[in-house]
């Protein structure tokens, strides 16, 4: 345990404070010359005597911290402290309590009073218990380096800051507790907004027969297992053929942690890839992830939804920074990574440059390879060009207004390009980016293009 110097106390400061004004009156007069003198002769006893109890005779307290080593994003964490006194004459007649969280917590508690009426008993149990809540605003690790304690003396002439190291190491996640505690993706799909894909039949692994119901596709009957089953009175009893997705497919998440996104929209690209990679392990497939920019990192593809603990633990803590990024160099590792085809998914913001760029991997990608390019939406362009279809900006702002004009039509023409070249493109903004982009692999995954 180590200790902090001593500090002032509110008694110590009130006493000064009365000398200073006996000493200014003692220029008056003589008799305040002698109390003066005989107030800081009476006086000094006592504060020394204070400190050498705050110093040696008061109980320390030891403290344990419990709190869940795993949090989730914006939801709120409940924290348990257990406090033992130690051995000493007495308890300080005050204590506050400092629990010293991480930077990227939210919590307004501290400093927080401990009763003195809470340290009953012993036996080396814990005598008083405190509990409070903090909020995590931000992903990644985090530290508790431990507590601080602030001590007053009996007569409030001295407080004493004690540190004690109880240390607390965690990890703050995405948001994704449902999804860990194993729910249906189901649910997930109604509440975000995410379709069902009607199943065409194509590119789809046989399951089995069963009897024919209302709604089945014609094309679904099986006349063989029909002819053989007559039911009663003679009439057929049809028998259609049920599909499911194919599975033991591979999916390849490809982030750009570069000056290309903002944080929130980068914060919706890894919530939604996230997502994607669950839902991948869901169906079947194997899922990968790979990073490139400010940080590269590579997850190798596997299947099983353990694979979703492996693919959170590596990404939770992506960053974007403000450093250039390549698509082009991210496409051609990943090539160099993988040794089957994969539905590769690549979430950037493109510009017109990347067209010539991409020129030169795009024909080798596509042989073995589906290519998903994902960007987002430029809300502050669009609403600019949108005033400017309209007639509305003014002359000062015409300018600014043709410019974004100008931008958002160079980018429809690269996306019309890729398209036109067999490439899957997705544009869409950071409030419904996680259903989109689930949707859109739902779609390729059903129409047999894998």
């Amino acid at each position: 345990m180590s200790l902090l110097d001593m500090k002032p106390g509110r008694g110590l400061f009130i006493a000064a404070l009365l000398w200073l004004f006996l000493g200014a009156a003692a220029f008056f007069s003589g008799l305040f010359s002698l109390i003066w003198l005989l107030w800081a002769l009476c006086l000094l006893p006592f504060i020394v005597a204070d400190a050498v109890l705050l110093r040696f005779f008061c109980s320390p307290l030891s403290a344990r911290r419990e709190l869940p080593p795993a949090l989730a994003q914006g939801e709120t964490a409940a924290v348990r402290i257990s406090l033992w006194r130690e051995k000493g004459l007495f308890l300080s007649p005050r204590i506050l309590l400092f629990d010293i969280y991480p930077p990227l917590m939210d919590c307004r508690v501290f400093p927080a009073p401990i009763k003195r009426e809470s340290f009953k008993g012993g036996g080396g149990r814990p005598l008083a218990l405190f509990e409070y809540t903090l909020s995590p605003r931000d992903r990644g690790p985090w530290v508790f380096p431990g507590m601080e304690f602030l001590f007053s003396s009996p007569l409030r002439f001295w407080r004493r800051r004690i540190f004690y190291p109880c240390a607390s190491r965690g990890r703050t996640f995405p948001n994704f507790k449902r999804l860990g505690s194993g729910e249906a993706l189901g649910g997930l799909r109604d509440r975000q907004g995410q379709r069902e894909i009607r199943r065409r039949g194509q590119g789809m692994e046989f399951r089995g027969l069963r009897d024919f119901e209302e709604g089945d596709p014609v094309r679904n009957i099986d006349w063989r297992a029909t002819a053989r089953r007559l039911g009663p009175g003679g009439a057929w009893k049809y028998v259609v053929r049920e599909y499911q997705e194919e599975q033991d497919q591979q999916v390849l998440c490809i982030l750009d942690t570069g000056y290309r996104l903002y944080r929130s929209q980068f914060d919706s690209a890894l919530y939604g890839a996230l997502l994607l990679a669950y839902t991948a392990l869901k169906h079947g497939d194997a899922a990968a992830a790979m990073s490139f920019g400010a940080q590269e990192r590579w997850v190798p593809p596997r299947k099983g939804l353990g694979a979703f603990t492996t693919l959170m633990n590596r990404l939770y803590d992506l960053e974007c920074g403000p450093v250039p990024s390549s698509p082009f160099s991210a496409l051609e590792n990943a090539l160099a990574r993988l040794h089957r085809r994969t539905f590769i998914i690549l979430i950037s913001n493109f510009r017109e440059e990347d067209g010539e760029s991409l020129s030169w991997i795009l024909p080798r990608l596509r042989r073995r390879h589906l290519l998903l390019l994902v960007s987002f939406r430029e809300s502050v362009a669009e609403s600019l060009a949108e005033a400017l279809a309209h007639g509305g900006p003014g002359k000062a702002d015409t300018l600014e207004t043709a410019a974004a004009f100008s931008y958002l039509a160079s980018r429809r023409r690269l996306y019309r390009s890729w398209e036109h070249l067999g490439l899957l493109t997705l544009e869409t903004g950071a409030e419904n980016f996680s259903s989109a982009l689930v949707n859109r692999y739902l779609e390729v995954k059903r129409s047999g293009k894998l």
